[in-house]
């Protein structure tokens, strides 16, 4: 396994090498009796020289573009194919030596990532040079499909619909555009049927198509009296993923023609950033068919360093985990790949939203006339290829290389400026930009994230910080602070990436390391750490609020610190997470109005400490129990300012409910609550944040009588009529470490099954902070993790993603507490 240990340095061989693929195949088909051949590669990582029987067809130095290679006149009924490729490494050190006039940063990555260098000089997915979160493996090969195509006359080669909904008519309409490649020496006429049957829509036209490359584009008016009953596509949790059925016929003069089956889907998508009462700058939020909707998810790496074992089951996991949690949202983020088709057709399914960058990040980038060309080809083939789905929102050009440039991360002299700044808005204003308006006009670009999008355009599309929280998104991290001080985050328009780092669970880490490697300061920990200084931080964000383990057996010791890396990430996020919700609805100083969250990171590449909440093979960790519920739809949310405790109904919810806050308050030695508060009839507004109720701390510990800050903890929940219920939310009057009344306590699970699910009866004789259950490598979820018990009995059940048994999740439970933690 290139996994295991530390095989990615072992291994570094292999990048370093060229590596030939061939073989011979016989050609089923009479050659003579098709006008054109072509062979196709829908993805080739990375640069390679393609020969069939000896002759070069052609070199690819783009893994994502698409190749087609016309070999009519080199094909014969016996073939010799080879791909010769050449090391990635050895060719990025090449295109860098060649750029002689200027230095493009960064050479290499920090040393602590053990990565390659030059990542910048080539169309490769950045991260496999390396990243803080993942190994260096320069992959070389053949990632997606090859085939021969042989036709005469015409070929189609993309289709794509978008919808649009003109106000004027009150109607939906469908832009279909198909792309041919046309080898008839002269036009080819005919006719075209588009068929909604469901939408009682079919129309006919009629077309010309012209040799060479050749488009059709119609516009499709949705029947008059079904455009009102047309069901559009809403995110999850807004309503329904409706697609239609969809058939499209060519009928060509030539004789034969073809048949497209396909999904229409109507949804309108608007970046609305216009200017807010009472502050200054403007506002960064989205409108899905009119509506204003609140970002609620995760950034997106790729699933695994080797693309091939990235399986369809593998994306529906890791995408339904993340729809589970309540996301509505996630961005492809600009160092990895534009995913697979599979990725984007479940995200349509499930009502997941795409923020899509484009494939660059953390780096300058060279603007020769070749590399631009590369780019050019690779923006237009995915932007035909993607457009279709409803999922992707948004076109972003490229990942922090804005803020790279404006904070100057590479120490460039001020002087030489200039060269960096024409170069970025030459590739991603006067390239991409250009391609992404010609191509797809039914979404919003923006050229970098963070941005101050409009702002950033006006400043000659380089603000002078991105960071600005007054305008577009932001990026922010923070290591040193204290992370439950909500006064450190920065109150933003958008939040689109921020996070924290833990430990993937023993059983992860487990499958990839020995006995000796487990402790927090092996050589392994050490070397599976990407991120500088990374484990410290750990450490220190955990010391302030929790006591670290002093026990003398070590293997203990290493598994009560991943938990506690995972309790603290958790927490961490949750604060962070539940401050920008709460900031949707206000203004203070001039700041606020935040409407999106996606935190960093949601899935991992490898088995290692990252930022993630899902580790490498889906398993959730504790911050993913969490976002299940900082992410619910209806969800109250505490803070306190100045002794004084403030609680947010926060809403995703269409409309406005009339709920029962109950608050309450619990000694940490006693399961008895010490006083209970229920205020009735409480308004929470529909998709928004507003206070619902105040009072000083000290004003609630009198009231409750023998309660102290150390001795005492508040819980608060929101009910309703018809069962709506938001999850119990609580806030620590102190430090854990520092907590009063914390009993030692006897923790105890039955487990029982119930059809597939596996119902897990919880005991407790004491209050129990951050109950963790593991059935370690058995893979599934609960459906509560990471909790706080306050009730000697609670109920959990464990949802299963492969055949399992009573006897063998009772054999994996480990039941830990903060309490276990000595």
């Amino acid at each position: 396994d290139p996994y295991y240990r530390f095989n990615d340095v072992m291994y570094r061989w292999i990048s370093l090498d060229n590596w030939t693929y061939s073989r011979t195949f016989k050609t089923p088909f009479d050659v003579r009796k098709w006008q054109k051949v072509n062979l196709v590669f829908e993805g080739v990582d990375t640069v390679a020289q393609i020969l069939i029987n000896n002759i070069t067809l052609g070199r690819t130095d783009n893994m994502f573009n698409r190749y087609s290679f016309d070999i009519t006149s080199v094909i014969k009924e016996d073939n010799f194919i080879e791909v010769r490729f050449l090391s990635a490494i050895s060719y990025a050190a090449e295109q860098s030596r060649c750029h002689k006039a200027y230095s493009i940063p960064p050479a290499c990555p920090p040393p602590v990532q053990k990565g390659e260098c030059h990542a910048n000089f080539i169309r490769k997915e950045q991260c496999s040079f390396s990243w803080d979160w993942g190994p260096s493996f320069p992959t070389q090969g053949i990632w997606k499909d090859v085939r021969i195509e042989a036709y005469n006359l015409y070929h189609l080669i993309y289709f794509s619909s978008t919808s649009f909904f003109v106000k004027s008519a009150q109607q939906w309409s469908l832009e279909i555009e198909s792309i041919f490649d046309v080898v008839s020496s002269k036009p080819i006429a005919g006719l075209v049927t588009v068929n909604i049957p469901k939408l009682q829509t079919q129309q006919t036209f009629s077309v010309k198509l012209q040799p060479g490359e050749g488009s059709i584009v119609l516009l499709v008016n949705i029947n008059k009296v079904r455009s009102s009953e047309v069901e559009a596509w809403w995110p999850n949790g807004h309503g329904k993923q409706t697609g239609y059925n969809m058939t499209t016929t060519f009928i060509m003069e030539a004789g034969y023609q073809i048949e497209k089956f396909s999904k229409a889907y109507f949804r309108t998508v608007e970046l609305i950033q216009e200017p807010i009462p009472g502050s200054p700058g403007l506002s960064f939020y989205f409108r899905i068919n009119g509506r204003p909707i609140f970002l609620k998810g995760s950034n997106w790496i790729p699933a695994d360093s080797f693309q091939d074992r990235v399986t369809y089951d593998m994306l529906r996991l890791l995408l339904t985990s993340a729809a589970d949690a309540n996301m509505n949202a996630l961005r492809v983020w600009g160092g990895g790949i534009y995913e697979q088709d599979e990725f984007y057709n479940i995200c349509d399914e499930i009502g997941i939203m795409v923020w899509q960058d484009f494939m660059f990040a953390c780096a300058l980038y060279p603007t020769d006339q070749n590399y631009l060309e590369s780019v050019r080809a690779e923006v237009s083939h995915q932007i035909r290829r993607l457009k279709s789905h409803p999922s992707i929102i948004l076109w972003s050009g490229n990942n922090e290389n804005e803020a790279a440039i404006a904070s100057n991360w590479f120490s460039i002299p001020y002087a030489d400026r200039e060269v960096y700044i024409r170069d970025y808005v030459m590739l991603y204003v006067k390239n991409i930009r250009e391609i992404v308006l010609r191509e797809d006009k039914s979404r919003p670009f923006i050229v970098s994230s963070p941005t101050n999008g409009l702002e950033s355009v006006k400043e000659g599309w380089l603000s002078q910080n991105p960071y600005d929280t007054h305008y577009g998104d932001t990026h922010f991290y923070d290591y040193s602070n204290d992370c439950w001080n909500w006064t450190v985050y920065p109150r933003t328009r958008f939040a689109s990436e921020y996070g924290f780092q833990s430990w993937p669970s023993f059983s992860t880490v487990e499958k990839v390391s020995s006995p000796e490697d487990w402790s927090y300061t092996s050589n392994f920990s050490l070397h599976r750490q990407h991120h500088e200084n990374g484990n410290d931080q750990m450490l220190q964000q955990i010391g302030r609020h929790f006591k670290l383990p002093q026990g003398t057996d070590p293997i203990k010791k290493f598994k009560d610190m991943i938990y506690l890396t995972q309790v603290m990430q958790a927490q961490c996020v949750k604060t962070e997470t539940e401050f920008y919700r709460a900031s949707q609805s206000e203004i203070i100083e001039g700041e606020g109005h935040t409407m999106g969250a996606l935190y960093w990171q949601l899935n991992d590449i490898w088995q290692a400490p990252s930022w993630a909440s899902l580790e490498y093979g889906g398993k959730w960790k504790l911050l993913h129990y969490f976002a299940q519920n900082f992410f619910a739809p209806l969800l109250p949310v505490a803070y306190e300012d100045k002794g004084v405790l403030y609680i947010y109904g926060v809403s995703d919810l269409h409309v406005d409910h009339k709920l029962t806050l109950r608050v309450v308050v619990y000694a940490w030695s006693s399961l008895e609550s010490v006083c209970t508060l229920a205020k009735e009839g409480v308004t929470v507004k529909a998709q928004s944040a507003l206070p619902i109720y105040k009072e000083s701390i000290s004003g609630i510990l009198e009231r409750c009588g023998n309660c102290t800050r150390k001795s005492c903890v508040i819980t608060f929940c929101l009910v309703g009529e018809d069962g709506l219920q938001s999850p119990t939310n609580h806030y620590f009057l102190s430090s854990l470490k520092d907590a009063v009344g914390l009993e030692k306590i006897q923790l105890s699970a039955s487990v029982s099954q119930q059809d597939d699910i596996y119902i897990f009866v919880l005991q407790t004789t004491a209050i129990a902070p951050f109950v963790s259950l593991d059935v370690g490598s058995i893979k599934g979820r609960f459906s509560d993790n990471g909790f706080l018990m306050t009730e000697k009995k609670k109920v959990v059940v464990f949802y299963p993603w492969e055949p399992t048994s009573v006897e063998e999740l009772e054999e994996s439970l480990t039941l830990t507490s903060l309490l276990d933690v000595v």
